[in-house]
């Protein structure tokens, strides 16, 4: 994020035009984006303290030399801003990607939320596994909690994985945190399509992150499925008319 776009006011800034980067996850913008949610009447934020003893917890789950995985099924499977050796198709067992959690920053506003992905308990997801070198873990694992640990909407949690080309892996993701003001249960879709349709951002706009999730989706081979339904009734909603894969 430039100079400019630092002093002006995360709702009224032009939105960003560009993919996030590793170099925007810092302290000094959680803790702006913080303060800017908290005058605008949002949901506070994860404490500082909490999320580096949640950082901490992890870090020393980790065996000293080794490589993480980590299993990323929305915005993280194209954007993941952290430095990856590796990145394969993988599938999860036992939880399953939902539009389940307001969104009032990025993407929208405490005044016209928009909605993100998190996967819940029940089914399965297919995403993708980003392989974090030994050398880079502290480094990686910081930006990560700083890009998905900032509001306690998630969990991380340590799940099994069947990553294509190896045995089945260990590997880190994001689970919602039911207990969360944000969490909003399993939505019908003619409840999510109007939010995601109309809700925008500094990040963009709410269908861009849904559109890019399903063409991600397409491109490991899953061309239908209850995200694609989605697609097709936000972009009726918006007046965008050619679905992904038509």
């Amino acid at each position: 994020m430039s100079d400019e776009e630092q002093k002006d006011d995360i709702f009224t800034a032009q939105p960003l035009g560009r993919d996030l980067r590793r170099e925007d996850f810092t302290i000094e913008r959680v803790r702006r984006l913080a303060d800017a949610v908290a005058k605008r009447g949002g949901i506070p934020f994860m404490s500082e303290e909490a999320r580096r003893a949640s950082l901490k917890a992890m870090r020393e789950s980790v065996p000293a030399g080794h490589d993480v995985w980590v299993f990323g099924y929305g915005s993280l499977m194209w954007n993941p801003a952290i430095h990856v050796a590796d990145s394969r198709k993988a599938h999860v067992r036992g939880y399953h990607r939902t539009f389940c959690l307001t969104l009032g920053a990025g993407r929208g506003t405490p005044e016209e939320p928009g909605l993100m992905l998190a996967i819940d308990r029940g089914g399965s997801c297919t995403g993708v596994a980003h392989r974090v070198a030994a050398d880079q873990v502290e480094s990686e694992l910081s930006i990560l909690w700083l890009r998905e640990m900032v509001s306690g909407a998630y969990e991380p949690r340590w799940v099994s994985a069947d990553v294509d080309g190896i045995k089945r892996l260990r590997v880190l993701t994001f689970v919602v945190n039911r207990s969360h003001p944000r969490y909003e249960g399993q939505l019908a879709p003619d409840v999510s399509a109007p939010r995601i349709a109309a809700a925008h951002g500094i990040l963009g706009t709410n269908r861009d992150y849904l559109y890019r999730t399903v063409r991600h989706l397409a491109e490991l081979g899953i061309v239908d499925g209850p995200l694609h339904a989605l697609e097709r009734q936000v972009r009726i909603l918006a007046n965008e008319t050619n679905a992904t894969g038509e």
